[in-house]
């Protein structure tokens, strides 16, 4: 029997005790319990409706009925292995090689993107013969061991930079090295890997892979240069490295000119593997690897067979299957580049009016809102930022933060996100903001929100250790 219907600290309770406290909650210190979804709306105990700006897993939208559907009804039929024939594997690898450039059809299947990076580590490590992997500032490439170990979001703070890793710029043209005043920033950026290629030659190192986000998200909704992966895979490929592209966080059309974000750096750019997770199956576990023919067969030379035991059942192909039709029969890349216009047009009108919003930048629905304390240096107002995605929330507005100073806001909305959610929201942004000349308001309302989140936890900390229960 499933237990009787908990509120929302009864839940928060348990999960204190029975989860690591390493699993972190949004709003920690004010959780919100979810407990259904459609479409780009989410609902709590109460029945609350919030709208989710930051959920790109639910790519279609939560609870899609021709993804429920699909599982449904292959669910009815079987789920098992691939190492069975059966039509829904090699469907659903042909839909995606149309999607793909030519040389890029070969295809393994995963169950997460965490999986899938780690895949093109061993692909590229067989391959080239080499250990070395260049990786982007700040970027996160899945919590496997092999994955924090190159991802200097994560290894930062842990044990630190291997002797194989190596760290470049982010091409990041408002705050990075290299500005949008620079004449050449393209170049510039390129240079860095160039430079670090030459370095960890003279030491006897070598090149296995540049290992990169197509658009780096935790980084802070970065869009890198066009033409700046061409440069960096010259480099690579001279160093007898491959180029591997991160597609988990922005592939299947959410930056809406392309179906893939690596396109937008132009169509004489092709990765020599791609990655793909999240948005894949809409919420279902699906992932996959596709590279060319070459690198597949080198890592087959092993003799060591490739298997996984959930990796592309008939079950996972059925729904990626039917993510391609969702997005194909309701024009969600097209839909994409319309709202994603529109929303960057009403940020941008925000930018003129707020100081404190210091660049709008973006790609279909990818978007960044960098928020700074001042003009000149670009400080991130990281404080601030916070407490505007907290007041958003309790606006009904779900949306985050990311970026080296946790000041830049994220959105990522499931793609049937529509014209009157952006301006909602942009609305909602809006009229928190209006009301003070600078941040100063913003800063001054954190710190009492702060005061009164602190006291708040006192008090139950306090009740509870009254109770017996501390």
């Amino acid at each position: 029997m499933r237990p009787a219907r908990r509120s929302r600290l009864e839940t928060l309770e348990l999960r204190r005790q029975l989860i690591g406290s390493s699993c972190k909650l949004f709003f920690s210190n004010d959780p919100v319990k979810i407990i259904k979804a459609k479409g780009q709306y989410m609902y709590d105990e109460n029945g609350r409706q919030y709208l989710d700006c930051i959920n790109n897993v639910a790519h279609v939208g939560h609870c899609h009925p021709d993804i429920v559907k699909a599982a449904h009804e292959q669910n009815q039929l079987l789920n098992t292995n691939s190492r069975y024939l059966h039509d829904n594997l090699v469907d659903y690898a042909e839909r995606l090689s149309k999607t793909l450039p030519e040389k890029l059809r070969t295809f393994y299947f995963l169950n997460s993107g965490s999986e899938a990076n780690d895949l093109a580590l061993r692909l590229a490590r067989q391959y080239t013969k080499h250990e070395d992997v260049i990786v982007l500032d700040h970027a996160y490439h899945g919590h496997l061991t092999s994955l924090i170990d190159i991802s200097p979001y994560k290894f930062r703070n842990l044990e630190g930079q291997k002797e194989w890793v190596h760290v470049a710029p982010v091409p990041d043209t408002y705050r990075g090295l290299y500005r949008e005043d620079h004449e050449d920033s393209v170049t510039a950026y390129a240079n860095e890997v160039k430079n670090i290629i030459e370095q960890a030659s003279k030491r006897g190192r070598k090149i296995a892979a540049f290992f990169v986000e197509s658009l780096p998200s935790v980084g802070g909704q970065i869009i890198p240069p066009a033409g700046y992966f061409q440069k960096v895979a010259e480099h690579v490929h001279k160093a007898g490295g491959v180029f591997i592209a991160d597609e988990i966080q922005v592939g299947f059309g959410r930056v809406g000119k392309h179906f893939w974000a690596f396109q937008l750096q132009g169509e004489d750019f092709i990765p020599d593997i791609v990655t793909m997770g999240k948005p894949i199956g809409n919420g279902h576990p699906i992932a996959c690897v596709a590279t060319t023919k070459e690198i597949a067969e080198a890592f087959g030379a092993t003799g060591v067979e490739y298997f996984n035991t959930f990796g592309g059942n008939p079950v996972s192909c059925a729904i990626g299957l039917a993510v391609l039709d969702v997005i194909e029969k309701e024009h969600l890349q097209a839909h994409a580049t319309e709202v994603g216009n529109f929303l960057m047009k009403l940020l941008k009108e925000q930018k003129i009016k707020h100081p404190i919003i210091g660049d709008v930048r973006g790609s279909g629905l990818f978007i960044g809102v960098d928020l700074i304390k001042d003009q000149a240096q670009r400080t991130p107002a990281t404080a601030e930022a916070e407490h505007l995605v907290t007041r958003l929330k309790e606006e009904y507005i779900l949306l985050s933060t990311d970026g080296p100073g946790r000041n830049v806001l994220k959105f990522k909305p499931p793609m049937c996100f529509s014209m009157e959610d952006a301006k909602f929201v942009v609305d909602t942004i809006d009229k928190l903001l209006t009301g003070s000349t600078d941040q100063n308001y913003l800063l001054k309302d954190c710190c009492w929100t702060a005061l009164k989140t602190v006291l708040s936890l006192f008090f139950r900390r306090l009740k509870q250790s009254q109770d017996g229960g501390y």
